[in-house]
């Protein structure tokens, strides 16, 4: 019984493994198609007998090279790879099919189209100026760029503005299919936001109202690209640079200055009114409640005086002559102490005559008056 186990004389037969193996293959068997060979002899080689000339066998092959061209093509088509800051849309006979993210994918050759999309990366786009070496130190050219900057304020003031956009795609298929140029509508929109805004307002609000502006132009200019379906996502709208033109410069420093000193006189002004108002405030409460304290005092001390004399009187009338005698010793009990020299004075006599010297005297206050 024959060993199974035994190859035959020719050779073991090995089918292709691997798909280079396949190719390899593949490419041999064309090669010997097309190639020109000699018929082997029994003993001698010989040359083969000449076949005879088929009239369609020369394009036949040009067929055959051309088939097997577009199969290597569809082939080799038909995998691809996306990256991860990328999706790809499918298109199936021009017609949406599906998106795919990043990793190894198969589409249907010739059947299937792929396109592409960044979503992941941040787009920019620079108006009034060009950034010529981005990095550390960034340079810019301002230069010819004045068609895209010079712009007129509300009143009648031309003033040049320099902006940057920055966006990302958020749609992938209205990014491809909706608008032709995203980039130029971009640009075209946000000039076009940005220049009515600015007409709306006044030369000095826009120079000191950047991030209102801002603000203001990034929300109309989302409006109006989601209006076109343009699928693309504002991030920043971000003024650089807002100054006059050049050739006004001067005089617009000039105006500055003269506004600035006008601001200077003005706080000088507001702190001495601050410093000296409260001060005359606060003297001319002091005077008036002073003035109504001493209206007070005034007015007591009289009703005082005239219950004193209502009292006097009333005793008066009961008693004459004893009030008249207490009222003159009352008064002359205040009066004599602050006497400093007493004098009799007789009518005969031609001369006053001292009666006691009692200026010093601290004991006698009243002495001499008896």
């Amino acid at each position: 019984m024959p060993n199974q186990n035994q190859e035959p004389p020719w050779g073991k037969r090995r089918n292709p493994q691997t798909p280079e193996e396949l190719m390899a293959l593949l490419i041999k068997k064309i090669q010997d198609f097309f190639a020109d060979k000699k018929m082997p002899g029994s003993g001698t080689e010989k040359d083969a007998p000449a076949k005879p000339t088929h009239p369609f066998a020369s394009l036949g092959k040009i067929l055959a090279i051309i088939l097997t061209g577009i199969i290597l093509q569809g082939i080799y088509s038909s995998v691809y790879k996306i990256a991860p800051n990328e999706v790809g849309v499918i298109l199936q006979f021009g017609k949406y099919s599906r998106t795919v993210s990043s990793g190894l994918h198969v589409i249907l050759p010739y059947a299937e189209n792929l396109y592409k999309v960044e979503v992941a990366d941040i787009k920019k786009e620079e108006f009034g100026f060009r950034s010529r070496s981005p990095g550390q130190v960034t340079t810019f050219d301002r230069q010819g760029f004045d068609k895209e900057s010079l712009m007129l304020t509300a009143d009648k003031n031309v003033i040049n503005v320099a902006w940057i956009v920055q966006y990302k795609i958020k749609d992938p298929v209205e990014y491809l299919f909706k608008v032709k140029d995203v980039k130029q509508a971009v640009r075209d929109i946000s000039e076009s936001v940005t220049r009515r805004i600015v007409g709306n307002m006044d030369f000095d609000y826009v120079l000191g109202n950047r991030d209102l502006l801002a603000a203001s132009v990034k929300g109309e200019l989302q409006s109006e690209l989601d209006n076109l379906h343009a699928g693309v996502a504002i991030g920043t709208v971000q003024f650089q640079d807002i100054n006059p033109p050049d050739p006004v410069k001067p005089a617009f420093n000039e105006v500055n200055e003269a506004d600035q000193d006008m601001k200077r006189l003005v706080n000088e002004a507001e702190e001495i009114y601050n410093k000296e108002i409260p001060r005359a405030s606060g003297d001319a409460q002091k005077i008036i409640q002073e003035a109504q304290g001493y209206a007070a005092a005034r007015i007591n001390n009289a009703k005082g005086e005239t219950e004193r004399f209502l009292d006097i009187l009333k005793e008066y009338k009961n008693a004459p002559d004893v009030t008249r005698k207490r009222m003159y010793l009352e008064t002359m009990q205040g009066i004599i102490p602050t006497v400093q020299s007493v004098y009799v004075i007789d009518k005969n006599q031609q001369g006053p005559l001292p009666l006691l010297n009692i200026s010093g005297s601290k004991d006698l206050p009243s002495a001499g008056l008896k």
